[in-house]
């Protein structure tokens, strides 16, 4: 069940305890927002969206709108033990929708060209290749900066 995390939750500490908790497994501690995850979720312009499976967070996508014509998804997270079973193909579907409704015309989000999976669920979804950029994450690890942009009806 995918669900929008809001501050007035009575489970908010929780739910951003949890996802501190996946964020420091899943990703470098330099590419890590475990240390401001909760100040990022404060700013009025960024939403969280997580899937509860059986109360436990097992996978979230941040996102934010820089402008009201453009939004960026900041971070896509799936628990190692329940990935394949489309879990961050249903949050980014559920963050383009409601980037969608705030009238945004392009999203987009950095990947590391060898996460393979996430390339593809990328691409699957329309997102196109941007712009390489060496040394994103690191010095050794760069970035493709990939885009959707669609028409507002």
């Amino acid at each position: 069940m995918i669900v929008e995390l809001h501050r007035s939750a009575t489970n908010y500490a929780e739910v951003v305890e949890e996802t501190v908790k996946l964020e420091r497994k899943l990703f470098p501690k330099h590419e890590s927002l475990a240390k401001s995850f909760d100040e990022e979720l404060k700013k009025k312009n960024s939403g969280l969206l997580y899937v509860d499976l059986d109360g436990q967070v097992v996978a979230y996508v941040m996102y934010s709108w820089l402008s009201s014509l453009s939004a960026s998804i900041t971070k896509l997270a799936v628990k190692e033990s329940c990935r394949k079973r489309g879990h961050g193909e249903a949050l980014l579907n559920a963050a383009i929708e409601k980037c969608r409704t705030r009238n945004i015309k392009r999203i987009s989000l950095h990947v590391d060209p060898l996460r393979t999976p996430a390339m593809n669920l990328y691409k699957k979804l329309g997102f196109k290749i941007d712009t390489f950029i060496q040394g994103y994450y690191s010095s050794d690890r760069s970035a493709y900066r990939m885009y959707l942009d669609f028409d507002i009806e």
